[in-house]
């Protein structure tokens, strides 16, 4: 009995990953005051007015959440912003994760990467910097996702009737 105990917590052990993540990274930071997080849930897109395709109901369903964690930039912090966006570009050169696309230059711009296989991805992250006002992340996070999902999810979000009070802090921030 003695052996079996000892072999499942050995077991657990081992399989606790103490490797750096973005999922980990979302978790410590989001009570920092750097930053500002959001969790949105698929009932944030009210669709009750919208006249859904096949597609467009795939896209919804593929769509499990939406992580946003924002550093806010200013005057007093910007050694901390310099370090971690260094964090965060490590973190996104992990195995896991496949640059998309690029946009912009090195202190305006973002990167859309994602982890998964081209037609079955299970998470979408949009890295976006301004070096005046800082940088944010945004993980949507799904199952069996494909970018034209995403593409149709994100024409819904801007089409659809939003609770705006969600999104009150990212909006202070980007002014």
């Amino acid at each position: 009995m003695k052996k079996l105990i000892f072999i499942i917590l050995t077991a657990i052990m081992v399989s606790c990953n103490n490797e750096p993540s973005l999922q980990k990274y979302f978790v410590e930071n989001s009570e920092s005051s750097n930053f500002i997080a959001l969790d949105i849930t698929p009932s944030i897109i009210n669709t009750g007015k919208l006249s859904l395709t096949k597609s467009d109901k795939e896209a919804l369903n593929a769509f499990e959440k939406m992580n946003i964690l924002a550093f806010k930039k200013d005057s007093l912090n910007d050694v901390a912003y310099v370090s971690e966006k260094k964090k965060v570009k490590e973190l996104l050169k992990g195995k896991s994760y496949q640059e998309l696309m690029r946009m912009g230059s090195g202190n305006d711009g973002g990167a859309l990467y994602f982890v998964g296989e081209d037609d079955d991805i299970d998470e979408f992250v949009l890295f976006a910097n301004k070096k005046e006002n800082g940088f944010a992340l945004v993980r949507i996070l799904g199952d069996n996702m494909n970018p034209t999902q995403i593409m149709k999810l994100i024409n819904l979000i801007s089409k659809s009737d939003l609770n705006m009070k969600e999104f009150e802090s990212l909006k202070q921030m980007i002014k």
